[in-house]
């Protein structure tokens, strides 16, 4: 067993020298998976022969993203990619931190709707609400929270920021005090784009099912999920 003034390191086959300071390393046991592990004489640092864990591979964010974004929940994705749930937790948040959702287009058309899921319990219903643009087909814009319009604002606001030439609502009434009358559409099959985004989204993610088991666990992994799904790499 390590102690406390000791950490490992993934290191390269054949190594004889600390990636730390370059120090001579010796021969310090093995691992509990009967791999040799070396100590640094200067700074105390263990190292690991031919260290392997499945996170470390460089494609395993595209593999996360590939299963994730088709359906596969979080535990199933662990058990494929042979990686703890708490990592993979972890680094689907840091993978959405670094996705950047579709440039919006100046006065374009959009669609604006609400999808209705469940966090922490199936007690606790959350709305889903993100903007869509027609000539581009692409999800600019999402937030989450309660159906009113804290939440409906933050979309609704980010489309007028473009001067769009009109935004198509279904007939919620907070839409009236939000979007100008001059461009708000409330027409039939006016949100008919979204509400078909609505049913991809629902079959690409699993947490979204429609009578199912699955949901999510947090509000901050929801989102973290959303954007990475909405960034384009579905």
């Amino acid at each position: 067993m390590l102690n406390s003034n000791t950490s490992c390191f993934k290191c390269v086959d054949g190594i004889n020298t600390c990636v730390y300071c370059a120090g001579k390393l010796v021969r310090n046991g093995f691992s509990r998976s009967r791999k040799q592990r070396y100590k640094c004489k200067d700074c105390n640092k263990t190292i690991v022969e031919h260290y392997t864990y499945n996170a470390y591979f460089s494609n395993v964010n595209k593999q996360i993203v590939l299963l994730l974004t088709e359906g596969v929940g979080i535990r199933s994705i662990a058990r494929i990619l042979k990686i703890s749930a708490s990592t993979l937790l972890k680094r689907i948040i840091a993978i959405s931190d670094r996705v950047n959702l579709p440039v919006m287009t100046p006065e374009s058309s959009y669609e604006i709707d609400e999808l209705c899921t469940f966090v922490k319990a199936k007690s606790k219903r959350i709305w889903i609400v993100y903007a869509f643009e027609r000539e581009t087909k692409n999800i600019v814009g999402f937030n989450v929270g309660t159906r009113n319009n804290l939440t409906l604002k933050k979309v609704v606001d980010k489309v007028l920021n473009t001067n769009p030439y009109a935004v198509y609502t279904d007939r919620l009434k907070n839409y009236r005090s939000l979007i100008p009358q001059y461009i708000h559409k409330t027409v039939r099959f006016g949100t008919n784009n979204i509400e078909r985004a609505n049913l991809t989204l629902r079959t690409h993610l699993k947490r979204l099912n429609r009578k199912s088991i699955c949901f999510s666990k947090s509000e901050v992994m929801l989102k973290a999920v959303l954007k990475i799904y909405f960034g384009g790499f579905a």
